[in-house]
């Protein structure tokens, strides 16, 4: 960092305010896009050079007592954290709660449960939080784990606060932050009036009206490109491998297996009119027969689930001994604690000396606190508004943490949390636990939904605390300020993540719908989260038989191929083996293939952008995409608003391009 910068305050209210604002912007592009695909993305960057773009030119020119005054990189720091808090529990309003209303387990609707939606929503919001504080000097200090997105962020604030070039190189990713950010915005509200123009392009359905009619197959296993900013953004941030695992998946499973079951008998669609012959439903949700006569999509269901599940539990297997270290290591200096007279000398050479100053330090009580308290509240909100035993909570906070400690290992070293999975793996458990002791069907599907949420969001805030803290450690800031401008972040996030999922529910109610007919948000989380609360609640498994082989065949596989992976290749080869949990998604994503496909177009464009223009790739990438995503999570909320308004392409769009004449935004 730059020795002569100025003392700067780390936490300002500034910081945190508009960390806050930026944050709120992600937690509703969460939602939106966690609904329409099952992926949503941390704050971080978009916080660190929004956060910049906004703070920099303030401090500059308010004077001191207005908000002006010096801001650097650990104040940038602290704004980053508290967006990333902010935009952080969307996922459980795009896969535990949809789920709940389509079983019928909650009320009327969301807007009639709001007041138990926020509350639940509390007791996930901190937990989390808390017991991440004494995980930090387990994987940042003693096991240094990368957290490659964290090493983005911090490099990324560097760059715009250190060097001879540090303002010009700010103002150009300011500036292409904000140029993306607001075309993504314009892009995805505008196309709501022309969707099948100038989002999705139906060429399928399109070479059927011009007479080719064998080609309707392609539209009828959702071989559709979208023009989605967001996806595309996300291919050139991740890697190519993850891209083509995603549309490997699509392939396999709406290309290859789907037709096979439609062609075998395995599996039924529906016509969607008898004016255009061989024009298949095949995502029908709603089925007299399941198990004899499901739909594809349901069919897939299940293989998808075991994909993400094997995936992410043969990973922990294949790196047990580390995780078991990490363990170990953590609770050792504890354990050395309570053992009389024994005097443990801490030194520069100990891998737990901690850099960092003893004020800026986040003290014991302060954690364990915290803790108590939000666990103490979570057994009571789950006792007296969800009838939940209380010793069944406090057992999921339990095996929360644990799961939190395989999500951590996940990020920090490849930066992918499969939260959802976790929140399926502590339903499974639950689910039987509840199941063993006699309890009927739709309390064991609430039960065992409610613990996975815990699950989900323990670890989805323990991986983002984590990596806050990464960038803090890389920048030299307070770990303090950041438990700090986490807690006050997450408290905008309990609210904001709730209220835009009324906002949705009542501009789409398909969402918390089981329906016969295809919806705008295919929310694949969701289908999942269900899938797996109804198999471990129903005396009988309502699984066709040909899909549970097939589950436990790919399940099997995914197994051996990431032993495979970890015992006979190095690590540099490890990026040529798939990526299971993208296989898994694209499953029970589809039939809809649209988002695999834009993504595997952004990752080319990546791919071309650095291999021929490497400069301007370094300068823009992070920037760039950061802006696609962003902008078109907010875009979809101004259209739901236009939606209740009644004022959206529903009303006043076209359906020039749309299958059948019909209006397709």
């Amino acid at each position: 960092m730059d020795p002569n910068a100025p003392e700067e305050q780390q936490l300002t209210f500034r910081a945190v305010f508009v960390g806050c604002l930026l944050g709120a912007v992600i937690s509703a592009s969460n939602v939106y896009l966690g609904l329409k695909t099952g992926w949503t993305f941390g704050a971080s960057l978009f916080g660190s050079i929004f956060g910049f773009a906004i703070l920099k030119p303030l401090s500059n020119a308010l004077p001191e007592r207005f908000g002006g005054g010096y801001f650097g990189p650990k104040e940038n720091v602290c704004c980053q954290s508290a967006a990333t808090a902010a935009g952080s529990l969307g996922l459980l309003f795009t896969s535990g709660f949809p789920a709940a209303y389509q079983l019928g387990l909650l009320g009327s609707s969301p807007v009639a449960d709001f007041g138990r939606l926020i509350t639940f929503t509390i007791c996930c919001a901190y937990v989390g939080i808390f017991f991440t504080m004494p995980l930090r000097r387990l994987y940042i200090l003693r096991l240094k784990l990368t957290f490659p997105s964290s090493v983005a962020a911090a490099y990324t604030i560097r760059s715009l606060h250190v060097g001879k070039n540090a303002a010009a190189t700010a103002r150009k990713k300011t500036w292409a932050l904000v140029i993306s950010f607001f075309i993504a915005i314009a892009w995805r509200v505008v196309s709501e009036y022309a969707p099948g123009i100038m989002w999705d392009w139906h060429w399928g359905y399109w070479f059927y009206k011009a007479g080719w009619k064998g080609i309707i197959g392609a539209e009828n296993w959702g071989w559709v490109f979208e023009l989605t900013p967001a996806f595309i953004g996300v291919g050139i941030l991740v890697p190519m491998t993850s891209s083509a695992s995603f549309v490997g998946g699509s392939i396999l499973a709406w290309g290859i297996i789907g037709p096979a079951l439609i062609a075998t008998g395995r599996a039924v669609g529906d016509a969607y009119s008898p004016d255009y012959p061989g024009y298949i439903n095949y995502a029908n949700m709603v089925l007299s027969d399941p198990v004899h006569e499901p739909s594809p999509k349901y069919w897939m269901i299940w293989p998808g689930c075991m994909l993400l599940l094997c995936s992410s539990m043969s990973e922990i297997a294949a790196n047990y001994k580390p995780i078991v270290a990490s363990v170990s290591m953590m609770v050792a200096p504890t354990l050395r604690r309570l053992r009389p007279g024994k005097h443990i000398e801490v030194n520069e050479e100990d891998a737990f000396h901690d850099p960092v100053p003893l004020n800026e330090q986040t003290p014991w009580w302060m954690w364990t606190g915290g803790l108590a308290i939000s666990t103490i509240l979570t057994m009571l909100i789950m006792r007296y508004q969800f009838g939940q035993n209380a010793g069944i909570t406090l057992l999921s906070i339990i095996f929360a943490f644990i799961f939190s400690l395989v999500g951590a290992e996940c990020v920090g070293r490849v930066s992918v949390n499969p939260v959802t999975t976790l929140g399926n793996f502590s339903q499974l458990i639950f689910g039987g636990i509840s199941k063993s002791s006699g309890m009927a069907p739709k309390a064991n599907q609430l039960n065992n939904g409610l613990t996975g949420m815990i699950a989900l969001a323990a670890a989805e805030q323990c991986s983002d605390m984590l990596g806050d803290l990464k960038t803090t450690h890389l920048l030299g800031a307070s770990p303090r300020v950041q438990l700090y401008s986490q807690c006050i972040g997450a408290l905008v996030s309990i609210f904001l993540s709730a209220g835009m999922y009324v906002i949705f529910v009542k501009a789409y109610p398909c969402i918390n719908e089981l329906t016969t007919t295809s919806c705008s948000f295919l929310a694949p989380d969701v289908g999942a989260w269900r899938a797996v609360s109804i198999a471990v609640s129903d005396p009988e498994l309502p699984i066709p038989l040909s899909s549970g082989v097939t589950a436990l065949v790919l399940g099997g596989f995914t197994g051996v191929i990431t032993l495979v992976k970890y015992r006979f290749f190095a690590v540099q080869y490890h990026r040529w083996f798939p990526n299971w949990n993208a296989v898994g998604i694209a499953m029970i994503l589809g039939p809809s293939n649209a988002y695999p496909m834009a993504m595997l177009f952004g990752s080319i464009l990546a791919l071309t952008w650095r291999r021929y223009w490497f400069a301007a790739y370094s300068m823009y990438c992070y920037a760039v995409a950061a802006g696609m995503i962003a902008g078109e999570g907010l875009g979809g909320i101004v259209n739901a608003i236009l939606q209740i308004a009644g004022v959206s392409g529903a009303k006043y769009g076209t359906s020039v391009g749309c299958p059948m004449g019909a209006y397709c935004g």
